[in-house]
């Protein structure tokens, strides 16, 4: 949904106001970090704004730039793909200068099996075939030499080829991947629930989603601070893949909100889901090990919604965050479906 004009324009001038305030030049991209941070649109900028102001950090041009970089360019993912390109490219031109010197002493060898030939059908007497032997063996230990130095160079570019494979598989784990909570990010969500959708189509089978929200997770991190509430968002994404069947994708959806892709799923048993996260997020005890602090407990809000065939995604993630805000107006630490949004929009006139 895009933002009205008046409350575009109200977004620009708190941007410009926190800019002047916080000493940032008014630069193009500096003013979308701070824009997009009023707007709450990217609430891990919003919390990285919140933790660098906590520490009185001075937001100097290299602080800007990284703000920048981290959310709204791909430059770190862009360098690092150029360079396993470039070292791929070099193997490939290593390894065809090794067939290439492997097809010239091939040929050459050819033409010594020719040579040996006429040699020993033209031999006179022992020696003169002696002689056209020991060459040809000669020739014949020069070829395997050859080969067993392409052999060695082929396993060293084969290894090297591996550990690049890897490297690549690696970056598009970490690209894929929430780096807080070590469960899929936003993007793998948008990418699962593409996928799950139209396989639950092709498959005729249930698809269902959940959004979770924690209770009064800004409360919790000015009291406790922010290194403890990261904590809090790391013991969540533990219990809900502890919670879920493997099929089933947890995944961050920003800030203190995170979600469940459950595949093959109709509506009730995502609800035994919910319930089954709820519950066991509710009735942990939170403490400080290195203060042996009680923290007390934290509890979530969950929205439920299942996929409707050939529905826009918008409207299948509208249903379920729905629902979790119904889930907050209800006093929280509760689970609420789209069937509640149902049955309030009837009525008898």
């Amino acid at each position: 949904m895009h933002d009205s004009f008046d409350q575009a324009l109200a977004y620009a001038r708190n941007a410009m106001e926190l800019m002047v305030h916080n000493g940032v030049p008014t630069t193009p991209n500096n003013f979308l970090v701070w824009y997009t941070h009023v707007s709450g649109r990217e609430p891990d900028l919003t919390r990285m704004i919140a933790i660098l102001k906590d520490n009185k950090q001075e937001f100097s041009e290299a602080v800007c730039s990284d703000l920048y970089v981290k959310f709204f360019t791909t430059e770190i993912e862009d360098l690092t793909l150029q360079e396993t390109t470039a070292r791929i490219e070099g193997e490939l031109q290593r390894i065809l200068g090794y067939v290439g010197d492997a097809g010239l002493g091939a040929a050459d060898y050819g033409k010594t099996l020719e040579s040996a030939e006429d040699d020993i059908l033209g031999a006179k007497d022992v020696d003169g075939l002696k002689y056209a032997v020991t060459k040809l063996l000669a020739d014949t230990r020069k070829m395997e030499e050859i080969n067993e130095a392409l052999e060695s160079q082929l396993a060293t570019s084969t290894d090297e080829i591996g550990q690049l494979r890897d490297d690549l598989e690696d970056m598009r784990r970490e690209a894929l991947t929430d780096a807080l909570t070590g469960i899929a990010n936003r993007k793998l969500f948008d990418m699962e629930l593409r996928r799950q959708a139209r396989d639950a189509m092709e498959a005729g089978e249930g698809l269902s989603l959940l959004m979770l929200d924690i209770d009064h997770f800004k409360k919790f991190n000015d009291t406790y601070g922010h290194q403890t509430g990261d904590e809090v968002l790391k013991l969540m994404a533990v219990t809900m893949t502890k919670a879920v069947k493997g099929v089933d994708i947890p995944a961050r959806y920003g800030g203190e909100e995170f979600a469940v892709i459950l595949p093959a799923t109709d509506l009730s048993g995502a609800i035994h889901v919910a319930e089954n996260i709820r519950e066991r997020i509710s009735t942990k005890k939170l403490v400080n090990r290195a203060t042996n602090q009680d923290l007390g407990r934290i509890t979530v809000s969950i929205g439920a919604s299942s996929f409707n065939f050939g529905e826009p995604l918008s409207d299948f993630i509208k249903r379920a965050d729905q629902a979790l805000y119904k889930a907050k107006g209800n006093g929280r630490n509760c689970v609420v479906s789209q069937e509640t949004l149902v049955s309030e929009a009837l009525s008898f006139d």
